[in-house]
């Protein structure tokens, strides 16, 4: 009896240790497969409670999250000839565990594989365009293609690549001084010929003004010049009527502005008594 119930608690101890062993569970975030010997014996298995033999069979646990992968600086050539350093980043994720097993192992070897692919194809798409294409208007179309191009090359490694990004651009130290020395001096020859415009468009407005004064001065004077002569006009013939009408008092008016003329305080006469310029005084 004692005998037995040793070997009926041996084989319970077993059972449970197997039990225990061929029994595993798959998060909601993870993937599994079953390795027998280094090699898969199963296929993809999803979140739940799943069996395998103790012992002789391993399970290996995969996420199934999606994945970031960011990739060291690089620099690169644009079509231009520019040079500047990339970094860049991509959103990635375990699509088929065994093919993912059988190609390259670990996250570590995913991420060798993306580091290879990813940086080829972002040198490949940005050597097509200018520099000023790439930090500008053309950025959306050339992550479009590198994040297809890429997708394309890593599914045969049960990985898919859902979106590739470009987090900075800068320019190389030499490269971003000859940039701004040549930026400055564009500057400064538009600045230039915008001075060179305006001192032009000023001397083109002040010869006109000048042109418009010397017309319009020379209407006045004509215009002077013939109101005086037609008041001279109508003097002459107001002196014409009243020399016609009296000459006497004709003549006495003019002697008196004579007069009024003459006879200033710094002015002196030599006359003699019977003087005709002193007839009307005596």
């Amino acid at each position: 009896m004692k005998k037995t119930t040793i070997i009926l608690g041996i084989v319970i101890v077993l059972g449970a240790f197997a039990l225990t062993s061929a029994a595993f569970t798959v998060d909601q975030t993870q993937q599994a497969i079953v390795i027998q010997l280094g090699r898969p014996v199963s296929g993809q298995l999803g979140p739940g409670l799943h069996f395998k033999l103790p012992v002789v069979q391993t399970v290996v646990f995969f996420d199934a999250r999606i994945l970031d992968f960011d990739a060291k600086p690089e620099e690169i050539t644009t079509t231009d000839k520019k040079y500047m350093n990339v970094d860049s980043y991509t959103k990635w994720r375990i699509i088929d565990p065994l093919t993912f097993y059988t190609k390259v192992r670990t996250i570590q070897g995913a991420r060798a594989r993306l580091d290879d692919i990813v940086r080829s194809q972002l040198r490949v798409a940005l050597g097509r365009y200018t520099l000023i294409e790439v930090v500008s208007h053309k950025r959306q179309e050339i992550m479009d293609a590198v994040t297809k191009r890429s997708k394309e090359l890593l599914e045969p490694y049960g990985i898919e690549v859902l979106d590739v990004r470009i987090k900075r651009t800068d320019l190389p130290a030499e490269n971003a001084r000859s940039i701004y020395g040549r930026m400055k001096a564009e500057r400064e020859r538009q600045a230039k010929q915008y001075r060179s415009e305006g001192q032009e468009a000023s001397a083109k407005i002040k010869a006109n003004a000048d042109k418009e004064r010397t017309i319009i001065l020379a209407d006045a004077q004509k215009q002077a010049e013939i109101i005086r002569g037609e008041g001279d006009a109508q003097a002459t013939k107001v002196y014409a009527q009243a020399l016609g009408q009296n000459p006497d008092f004709y003549e006495f008016t003019r002697s008196l502005d004579a007069y009024r003329r003459g006879f200033d305080k710094n002015t002196r006469f030599i006359l003699t008594p019977k003087s005709p310029f002193l007839k009307h005084l005596q």
